[in-house]
């Protein structure tokens, strides 16, 4: 009964220092999650802020780009109404 004895006793010691090792393994792991789930959050609202400096940029070009097409077809409005204007009187035969 002796090298039974010594066995058995041997292994339940084992049996309980894997199960603190589980423990500690399982401690560390939910650390581990809880630091990674914090730079996730970090990692997407970096992601969000620079998105939205992103979209902020492309509608400043988009107004520009806009403010100008105005401009120009405004220009291009006035220079046909001038035209027109000129074709009018020459047609009425008040001259250029």
């Amino acid at each position: 009964m002796g090298k039974l004895l010594e066995d058995m006793t041997r292994l339940a010691g084992e049996v309980q220092e894997l199960r603190g090792r589980r423990q500690v393994f399982r401690k560390e792991l939910a650390v581990g999650n809880r630091d990674r789930q914090m730079d996730v959050f970090e990692m997407c609202a970096d992601f969000a802020g620079t998105q939205r400096q992103i979209a902020q940029g492309a509608k400043e070009e988009r107004l520009a780009f806009l403010k100008n097409l105005r401009r120009t077809v405004g220009g291009l409005q006035k220079g046909m109404r001038t035209d027109l204007a000129a074709a009018r009187r020459v047609w009425a035969g008040r001259g250029a």
